[in-house]
């Protein structure tokens, strides 16, 4: 009974590490993102200020990127891959497979926010603004149906969960057609 319990306590830690290195993870692509817009966006400024807003935005995404943003990301794909080693079981269940897909595409985006990171350093910026705002919201689309997934697990609730996750994707592109209106005037 005893060695259940510490079993037990063992996943609980590693289940809050897993839930604190991915609220770390995504509070690093949201943050990035939002600045890869900013450094875009400076460059439409004269040309010092560019150089200053652009030189400083790099050090910003340096040091979110590589402090804050790939140690979480590892961790978290860390403490949730000894999850599942502990409880295997978790495996033979359907919300868990379509997590983990969601799962694997949040990481896809990591790895393309990396090529952005890498080009908009070496002075190359093939995204608009606009393009990058949209992109930001991608990550709140995987947050939303990674969470929806892991609580709501049934497949009844799923649904509704489904159903929610298109109406936030909706509502944020609504909002983002009203922000870009609302920035032209």
């Amino acid at each position: 009974m005893l060695h259940l319990s510490i079993m037990n306590d063992s996943y609980n830690i590693i289940k809050s590490l897993h839930i604190i290195f991915m609220v770390s993870w995504f509070a690093g692509l949201f943050y990035i993102v939002r600045l890869f817009i900013y450094h875009v966006e400076a460059g439409k400024k004269e040309n010092d200020e560019k150089l200053i807003l652009q030189n400083q935005y790099k050090i910003m995404q340096k040091r979110l990127w590589y402090i804050i943003a790939w140690p979480a990301m590892v961790l978290t794909v860390i403490f949730g891959t000894w999850m599942l080693l502990l409880k295997p079981e978790l495996l033979d269940f359907g919300y868990m497979h379509i997590k983990l897909s969601f799962a694997g595409l949040l990481l896809i985006y990591h790895f393309i926010c990396h090529k952005v990171f890498s080009n908009l350093q070496k002075g190359i910026g093939s995204y608009t603004s606009g393009k990058l705002r949209i992109w930001n919201e991608v990550a709140t689309l995987f947050l939303v149906a990674i969470v929806f997934i892991i609580e709501l697990k049934d497949s009844i609730n799923w649904i509704y969960g489904v159903v929610g996750f298109f109406s936030v994707a909706i509502l944020l592109m609504l909002g983002i057609k009203m922000y870009k209106k609302y920035r032209s005037k």
